[in-house]
């Protein structure tokens, strides 16, 4: 955002517009007691040129994928994001806008809404669409209140993945631990999840929750899991990439009835964890519970192509505590950017793409299985483009090492998953390039010699 400074001229036609005399003035409602009555005890203020190098120099200080090449996934990932979404994103229209309440009058904002919607609609196999929310982790939060909602017959209880994102995971405990809602641990299997174990809790949960690729990477047999949920009338949650979707079965496709996801992918860069895009996509008999906003199509009074908030009643600033959501947010302006971006990829665009990152993840593990010390535990399970291999090396070690030659590591699996010995989690992406994989694959070999 640029920056404008106000001059002294400015300051006096503002204060005199306002009718104050002082700015001072503007603060006559703090007590006098709690004012901090000397200046603040800050460093000489530099000239502009003399600023800008010392932020350059912090900056520097950062590891970051333009840095380093990055091989770290794990929910967060380094895509390439064309130049014309900062260049639409920043412009006036959109970067000052908020929420539109007054709906009517922000018809451009309702429409990119609506593409948004009709977009994660077309990725995810689904007829409904939210105006899209904080995360993913939020998402699969809003969407087990959903199944929750759905049964007449309260069921309390929801059955989880081991394999989904551990953090999507803990999200979910905190937001159900004072509310009576158990979560049911689903075991796998060569890192799957097994259909067997969803069928063995279907008529007591509410809803299955799986994750597709999971967090090992490995894509799940969402048609099977569906129908192990459905046989036990839970609903079918699934936490998906949309840009898996682009070359896989979309999840509403394989029979879910509700999928989230995150459209971080698409023109949203990691920015240190956020904001990014959550997505909450699910069947037309969700309408009522679905959170967030509801952008439609319509025509105005002279018969002119229209858009309106056809659905925000289930939100906490109309309905308060009888909302069907206490999250309103929706990330408009993150969902604009991947909005822009998928616009500018186009379908064959967005499938090339996910092609890439399959094709490049593919080649970065058989490089790595032929360095001896290094083992796939999942062998037999088909990924995308992420995956976990062991070596020889505790995961921090590894990456410390690999930092020294340029390279952002994996994550280590072993926090959360105790039986992954040095378990890391690698990920490549379209902007991983062949290049990347052989020093990378270099970098790890002597890694492990070192």
């Amino acid at each position: 955002m640029d920056y404008v400074q106000n001059t002294s001229a400015d300051e006096k036609a503002m204060l005199k517009e306002i009718g104050a005399k002082s700015i001072e003035e503007l603060f006559n409602a703090i007590p006098e007691k709690v004012r901090l009555k000397r200046p603040l005890n800050l460093p000489p203020a530099l000239a502009e040129m003399e600023l800008f190098a010392h932020m350059q120099q912090l900056a520097a200080k950062n590891i970051t994928p333009e840095s380093h090449t990055s091989f770290l996934g794990g929910g967060g990932y380094t895509h390439f994001t064309p130049a014309i979404v900062d260049n639409l994103q920043g412009r006036g229209e959109y970067l000052t806008a908020y929420t539109p309440y007054q709906a009517e009058a922000s018809q451009g904002t309702l429409q990119h809404i609506f593409e948004y919607q009709t977009m994660m609609c077309e990725l995810m196999g689904m007829e409904l669409s939210n105006a899209s929310h904080y995360d993913a982790s939020t998402a699969l939060t809003e969407a087990v209140v959903m199944a929750i909602d759905s049964h007449e017959t309260p069921r309390t209880r929801i059955g989880i993945s081991s394999a989904v994102n551990p953090m999507y995971r803990e999200v979910l405990r905190t937001y159900f631990k004072h509310q009576g809602i158990d979560l049911v641990e689903l075991g796998t299997f060569e890192g799957a999840t097994v259909p067997g174990s969803v069928k063995a809790v279907a008529s007591t949960v509410a809803g299955v929750v799986v994750q597709s690729p999971n967090f090992f990477g490995i894509i799940e047999d969402m048609a099977a899991i569906a129908d192990a949920a459905h046989s036990g009338g839970a609903v079918a949650i699934a936490s998906c990439s949309p840009l898996a979707s682009a070359v896989l079965q979309p999840p509403g496709t394989c029979g879910m009835d509700i999928a989230v996801g995150d459209a971080q992918c698409f023109g949203v860069p990691l920015q240190f964890g956020g904001p990014w895009v959550g997505i909450v996509t699910a069947k037309g008999r969700f309408i009522r519970q679905i959170p967030g906003r509801i952008v439609g199509e319509t025509v105005d009074r002279e018969g002119n192509r229209a858009f309106c908030l056809t659905l925000q009643t289930r939100e906490q600033h109309i309905r308060r505590e009888k909302a069907t959501s206490n999250i309103c947010t929706s990330t408009s302006l993150m969902a604009l950017r991947s909005t822009i971006a998928i616009a500018a990829f186009g379908k064959e665009g967005v499938r090339q793409m996910a092609t890439l990152c399959a094709q490049r993840a593919h080649t970065l593990a058989d490089k790595l299985l032929a360095i001896p010390g290094v083992k796939r535990p999942h062998l037999k399970s088909p990924f995308f483009h992420e995956f976990v291999v062991q070596t020889s090396l505790p995961t921090p070690e590894l990456n410390k090492r690999l930092l020294k030659r340029g390279f952002i590591g994996g994550l280590d699996m072993h926090k959360t998953y105790p039986d992954l010995k040095n378990g890391v989690l690698l990920c490549a992406t379209e902007r991983t390039s062949k290049d990347d994989i052989d020093r990378f694959a270099s970098a790890v070999a002597d890694a492990l010699k070192e």
